[in-house]
C-alpha cells in the first residue's frame, strides 16, 4: 500500500490556510495536510509536544513568514538548525516579494521560496506544481 504523503503547513490566516489545504486535496487525495496557525504551534507538531505526541513527521512544510508568536524567519532558522528537521524541505509561501525577505529565506535554509498568486486558477496551479516538483519529481530521504 502507498504511504500518504504528509505535509505541514503552517499559516495564521484561516482562509488562506482553508484555501490552500482545499487546493492540496483537491490536487493529490493522497497527501495528508496538518495546519497549524504559528511559529510556536509549528515546533511542538515538530517536537510531538502536548496535543501533537502522535504527530507524523512531514515530508514536506509549507510556511509562512509573517507569524504570530513566533515568525517564519525564526521557525524557519529553528527548523533547519535541529538535525532532526533539516532534511525536510521547507517552502516559503507567502506573499511577500521583497528581495530582503528572498534572500533571508535562503540564507536561514528554505528550499524554495515561492509568492502566493492572487488568482484562484493560478494560486491551484501553483499548488499542483509544488506537489508534483516534490512529491513526483524529487527524491526525498527516509527520514
Amino acid at each position: 500500500m502507498i504511504q500518504p504523503f504528509n505535509m505541514l503547513l503552517i499559516e495564521d490566516s484561516p482562509g488562506d490556510a482553508d484555501l490552500t489545504k482545499e487546493r492540496l486535496e483537491y490536487c493529490r487525495a493522497r497527501t495528508q495536510i496538518h495546519v497549524v496557525f504559528d511559529g510556536i504551534e509549528a515546533l511542538r507538531f515538530l517536537h510531538r509536544e502536548g496535543e501533537y505526541t502522535n504527530a507524523p513527521r512531514p515530508d514536506l512544510i509549507l510556511l509562512d513568514l509573517n507569524l504570530p508568536k513566533k515568525n517564519g524567519r525564526e521557525t524557519l532558522q529553528e527548523i533547519k538548525q535541529d538535525r532532526r528537521f533539516r532534511r525536510i524541505p521547507v517552502i516559503v509561501f507567502t506573499s511577500s516579494e521583497t528581495e530582503r525577505d528572498i534572500a533571508a529565506s535562503y540564507d536561514l535554509g528554505a528550499n524554495a521560496y515561492v509568492v502566493k498568486p492572487v488568482d484562484l486558477e493560478r494560486f491551484t496551479a501553483m499548488v499542483r506544481a509544488i506537489e508534483d516538483f516534490w512529491f513526483s519529481v524529487v527524491r526525498l530521504p527516509a527520514t
